[in-house]
């Protein structure tokens, strides 16, 4: 019955996706990378929302809410305010311009070479990271969910194998063949499904220590750890409070507004207000987000007495212990939507990239529309097949994930860098975009994998000389040896900007900057967005101060 009702789900989206872009032109490149320039509000939120949740998130948040308690919601919460300064401030700009890709604006602003190692950037943390571990991670799941060794008769590693290449292709297809038309109404479908089963999973946990009541399921657990529904994280957390006023909106900013796999949906809108729209509903539905990825977390805690083995068997163990076993094929579909939502939109934005930023300005520049999107399909069926090739090789998605928050860093704070001075300045030169990436990206490897683990290991080595055994106070003495590495995030951004803004003072360009408007779609804007943009933020930091303890 569970195997019935996961394909049925499965097929109906298919079927919905292929029907809307069967008519679609997907041999031009707004045609295929943009769906268009045609996304309306709904789907833009939808896809949005999608792309950015898989496996890794709703297995990893609901681990880390299992651990830290609330405070953790500022991965949820936080988003909604970067949302809305994008839909304000940064996608009128994105939309005057013109763009396919964030990239592109790099170009205009800088110049080809800067565009080129953004390109460069992106589709390494794309290849490198993201698309074998949500291959990996979502495999696992899925093979965990429907037991696809004893179902197939095969060992634990053989289906690990299946479900990655079932997930890849079909994956694949939608990106590589449909565009982000196909995969936009796919994501938006699937997100239907997963808000309807992901709040599922919460209300059958609290009916489970409620005894069959909802409120009364919450009340027991908030009584039973009252200090556990705090907003404000603690030191040695994974979210200390301060942290949510440096890097954390930073790296809230950069993904939510310049990351190429998230914006592209807001740069196919059919027109600003639409998009801005969109936008601004994605927003208001990030702040619901706690309820699906936060709340079923702190349930398992009550629910197995903070015994599990694993943060990370939270959420999968929660959903066995509590859902009804007539929806666990419907729960998998939606999950198995999740996951290839997520490989599929990386996958598309891989394509984008190579086709309009590396094929177009560097492989063949006289290439016609119709060639760009041809070798765009070809590069993302390879990129494609080497994930799916790369994803058993992965020993453990958990904890790679976990690291991954930290590494993205890497790239992303100095890209977010030059595009914020890029739009805020109109004389910082070329040069100074090429030093703040190189000196960004560089000195945060050396503080993070260099001087942080020394500084830590002499930190535990001179706290067990003096006699210290508790493991806690040993774990709390390597925490303060050295900044969190979201706080290092806030202080390489600003020293990035510096070291640009020095550099256009001494070498400034020769004519100033002007944004110019291509004409693409209509730049009205949305003539509440600004009021509904304030009321988000309100409600953001009235949940903030309701839970600060």
């Amino acid at each position: 019955m569970a195997l019935i009702s996961f394909l049925a789900f499965t097929i109906l989206v298919a079927l919905i996706s292929w029907w809307s872009v069967r008519k679609s032109d997907e041999s031009t490149s707004d045609g295929y990378f943009l769906g268009g320039r045609s996304l309306t509000f709904g789907v833009i939120a939808g896809s949005m929302l999608l792309t950015n949740l898989s496996t890794e998130q709703i297995v990893g948040l609901n681990g880390s809410a299992y651990k830290d308690g609330l405070s953790v919601m500022a991965w949820e919460t936080l988003a909604a305010l970067s949302i809305v300064v994008t839909a304000v401030f940064l996608l009128p700009r994105y939309l005057k311009g013109g763009l396919t890709t964030v990239p592109q604006f790099l170009s205009k602003r800088f110049d080809k070479t800067t565009k080129t190692i953004t390109s460069g950037l992106f589709l390494t943390g794309y290849v490198v990271v993201l698309l074998p571990v949500i291959l990996y991670s979502g495999s696992v799941a899925i093979s965990g969910m429907f037991d696809v060794p004893e179902l197939l008769g095969v060992s634990d590693t053989t289906a690990l194998v299946i479900c990655i290449w079932g997930i890849g292709i079909i994956g694949s297809i939608y990106a590589v063949f449909g565009g982000l038309k196909a995969v936009a109404v796919s994501d938006s479908i699937n997100a239907i499904g997963l808000i309807i089963g992901g709040v599922l999973i919460p209300v059958f946990g609290l009916m489970a220590i409620g005894d069959g009541s909802v409120l009364d399921g919450l009340h027991v657990l908030v009584d039973a750890n009252p200090e556990r529904f705090d907003s404000t994280g603690e030191s040695g957390q994974e979210v200390p409070f301060s942290t949510i006023f440096t890097g954390m909106m930073l790296v809230q900013l950069f993904y939510w507004g310049t990351n190429q796999q998230i914006i592209q949906r807001g740069l196919g809108a059919k027109s600003l207000a639409e998009g801005q729209k969109g936008l601004l509903l994605a927003a208001f539905l990030k702040i619901l987000g706690p309820i699906i990825l936060v709340l079923p977390g702190m349930i398992a805690y009550y629910y197995f007495e903070g015994g599990l083995s694993s943060s990370d068997l939270a959420y999968p163990e929660l959903v066995r212990a509590v859902l009804p076993k007539p929806l666990m094929g419907f729960f998998a579909a939606v999950l198995f939507g999740a996951i290839l939502s997520s490989f599929n939109s990386v996958l598309n934005s891989s394509v984008t990239l190579f086709g309009i930023d590396i094929y177009k300005e560097h492989i063949n520049k006289e290439a016609s529309e119709r060639t760009v999107v041809k070798y765009g399909k070809i590069f993302g069926v390879c990129l494609g097949l080497a994930a799916m090739f790369i994803a058993p090789l992965i020993a453990n998605a958990g904890s790679l994930f976990s690291y991954l928050q930290e590494i993205n860093g890497i790239y992303s704070i100095p890209i977010f860098t030059i595009i914020v001075v890029g739009y805020l300045t109109k004389r910082v030169p070329a040069i100074a975009a090429k030093i703040g990436i190189i000196s960004g990206s560089l000195l945060y490897i050396i503080s993070q994998f260099w001087i942080g683990p020394n500084m830590r290991s002499s930190a535990m080595e001179a706290a067990k000389a003096s006699g210290i055994t508790d493991v806690e106070a040993l774990r709390m003495v390597e925490v303060d040896a050295y900044p969190h590495y979201l706080h290092i995030m806030a202080i390489l951004f600003i020293t990035n900007i510096v070291i640009m803004l020095v550099i256009g003072k001494i070498y400034p360009r020769k004519e100033p900057f002007v944004l110019e408007y291509t004409k693409q779609v209509s730049i009205e804007p949305y003539k509440y967005v600004k009021q509904v943009g304030a009321i988000i933020c309100l409600i953001v930091v009235g949940i903030y101060v309701y839970f600060a303890k």
